[in-house]
């Protein structure tokens, strides 16, 4: 692996800053670090450095950076940062860049980068047609028909989001840690809890999965993506691939596509 081939990627969710390092076209590192709205460019631009620093390397072996972000108000702060402590400007994804997929959305500007960087990365590694579900703050399931153009999707709240809800707003419901419970018939309240939300949403996608596949033709692939994709991917048969870090691979080749 030729390290001073290394392109450094960052997506920014409302949750998480998915942050990888390529070596041409292997992901060598990857991180995911609590999105902090409350930092300043300097703390991140430290981050960063600190990251590079520990994957043995110097900002100087970095030959460009690939940002995505559905955060507006993120996305100056790093991108200031990666000028200021590594001096590069990022490439920054949105629809009007060059992805190699049509977006067939009614406003195509309104396609969130994420959900972008995932259509491109099926179609370069699996082909449509296909279901992409992101399971992050919100769980997404994205369709790429099979002349691999982005069609739309749905969009609901993820599964993290749920459990939060229920703990803040129902007054006898406590914070619970989201794993496989006993059984799916809970005998006590954190139980209870954590089957509703777990074998609730595996129900959802199953159910989402065959509405897509009715639409999309019975070919239809179905690739997990997200923090979480390794979770609900173990306790259904529908979903085919699983490929948690689908979203970097597309902010890879989105850059490497609009690289000078």
């Amino acid at each position: 692996m030729d390290s001073n081939n290394t392109l450094l990627v960052i997506d920014i969710g409302n949750t998480n800053l998915t942050i990888g390092l390529y070596f041409g076209e292997q992901l060598a590192w990857h991180w995911r670090l609590a999105t902090d709205h409350k930092k300043m460019p300097d703390e991140y631009g430290l981050q960063l450095l600190g990251l590079i620093q520990h994957a043995g390397l110097s900002k100087h072996n970095l030959i460009g950076i690939g940002l995505s972000s559905v955060v507006p108000q993120l996305t100056s702060k790093v991108t200031q940062a990666c000028e200021e402590y590594l001096g590069i400007l990022p490439t920054v994804v949105d629809s009007g860049m060059k992805t190699g997929i049509r977006i067939l959305y009614d406003d195509p500007k309104t396609v969130g980068a994420d959900r972008i960087c995932d259509a491109v990365a099926v179609k370069h590694f699996f082909g449509g047609p296909a279901c992409v579900i992101d399971f992050g703050t919100a769980t997404t399931f994205n369709a790429i028909n099979a002349n691999n153009e982005y069609l739309g999707g749905a969009i609901t709240a993820g599964i993290n989001l749920s459990a939060e809800a229920l703990y803040t707003f129902a007054a006898k419901l406590p914070k619970i840690d989201l794993q496989k419970p006993p059984n799916i018939i809970g005998r006590n309240t954190i139980h209870a809890m954590q089957s509703g939300l777990l074998f609730g949403y595996v129900s959802m996608v199953e159910g989402m999965v065959a509405r897509f596949r009715h639409e999309l033709g019975p070919d239809m692939k179905v690739i997990a993506t997200g923090g979480l994709s390794d979770l609900i991917s173990t306790q259904t048969e529908v979903i085919t691939h699983t490929s948690p870090w689908l979203t970097l691979d597309g902010l890879r080749l989105i850059w490497e596509m609009n690289k000078k």
